[in-house]
């Protein structure tokens, strides 16, 4: 049986910048992901955009990481040589009515803290995106995006610098609290070759993702419940490309679902079209009955009327650990608290947008809640 200091079940941008986090102050830290590398799951299916915090409820902890981590995710993009781009983006749009919401949504931003934030007219949107069609526009100047894959890589590195262990196809089977400790048995290999191996931890962090509340009810907490929520990308290549210079977005889906189809134009220059969101009932459900390119080319054509189907063609889809059934959209924040049971065990669920961008910001957190239990 081994021991831990800590024991970090999940490997993905939120796991793996708490083990940074961690590392530094402690011997022993070891994160257990039960995929075959780090970062396979929601943490690089997405659209690799650093946020700046002006869709989030005052006094959130969506906004206030993101807030924070936005300068701390440039800062370490630019130390690591992580691959990154501080772009901008223009939230656009398409009417009267739109630029009203869009009013509002510069009043939200600039409570929470986000500087820079400014209404442009039409002629400022064509000047900036000459075919992106638009009313009005906020420009954010802190937007930017990143390469999300070397990001969460660049967090393990750092952490395994420090001391850290990270295994790989190492999936939790149990947990079961001892007088001061955690006992997790964790099945670790493949389905044709593993074996079961024992930690015991003195403090577990819980950032397992799509599957947090699985972790959270291995520990007899059933308050949690995780809702996938598949998002769809296409992409634009090649010289049709050009068409979209940088980040441009609609407003955002009202009843909090998504922030809409979107345009991003990639480290790689060519452009993501999307997310969509669609609620799923599998956890691991990236391509059963995939949208058609003619849903993207309907729905990106209110920001990019140029653009055809056959400039489009499908690229990858993502996993949201949604905590809002479809019945009941609306907001609902990151859950960071350590279990009311078990108080060597801290929970962090429904860890989907913006927690590449507060990633930093939230291993600080973590850092003082493993502090006060060690």
């Amino acid at each position: 049986m081994d021991r831990a200091n800590i024991l970090i079940i999940g490997g993905g941008v939120v796991g793996c910048a708490i083990a940074r986090a961690l590392s530094r102050h402690w011997d022993d830290v070891f994160v257990a992901e039960q995929l075959p590398k780090v970062g396979m799951a929601t943490s690089t299916r997405n659209s690799g955009v650093i946020h700046s915090g002006i869709y989030y409820p005052q006094g959130s902890l969506k906004a206030r990481h993101c807030i924070e981590g936005n300068p701390l995710t440039y800062e370490f993009c630019a130390a690591h040589k992580v691959p990154h781009r501080h772009t901008g983006k223009l939230v656009v749009a398409s009417n009267a009515q739109e630029a009203t919401e869009l009013a509002a949504l510069m009043v939200n931003g600039r409570a929470n803290g986000v500087e820079g934030l400014q209404l442009i007219d039409s002629e400022a949107i064509h000047s900036r995106e000459p075919h992106i069609a638009g009313y009005a526009a906020l420009d954010v100047p802190s937007t930017g995006i990143v390469s999300s894959e070397e990001l969460v890589k660049a967090y393990a590195r750092v952490a395994t610098e420090q001391g850290a262990s990270i295994v790989t196809r190492a999936k939790v089977e149990a947990l079961v609290p001892q007088r001061d400790s955690i006992r997790a048995t964790l099945r670790v290999g493949d389905a044709y070759d593993s074996a079961v191996e024992t930690i015991e931890a003195r403090c577990i962090v819980n950032a397992a993702g799509l599957y947090a509340d699985d972790v959270a009810a291995l520990l007899g907490n059933p308050s949690y419940r995780i809702y996938p929520v598949r998002g769809e990308y296409c992409e634009i290549r090649g010289p049709r490309a050009s068409l979209v210079r940088g980040l441009i977005y609609p407003l955002p889906h009202p009843q909090g679902l998504s922030l809409g189809v979107h345009l991003t134009r990639t480290l790689w220059n060519t452009v993501l079209v999307g997310p969509t969101a669609r609620y799923v009932a599998e956890k691991n459900d990236y391509e059963r009955d995939r949208l058609g390119v003619e849903d993207f080319a309907r729905r990106a054509r209110t920001l990019l009327p140029e653009i055809l189907e056959e400039d489009l063609q499908l690229a990858y889809s993502g996993l949201r650990p949604k905590l809002v059934p479809p019945d009941q959209l609306g907001f609902r924040d990151f859950v960071i608290t350590r279990d009311p049971a078990v108080s060597r065990a801290i929970h962090l669920v429904g860890m989907e947008s913006p927690g590449l961008t507060g990633a930093p910001s939230i291993a600080e957190d973590v850092f003082h809640l493993v502090y006060e239990t060690l």
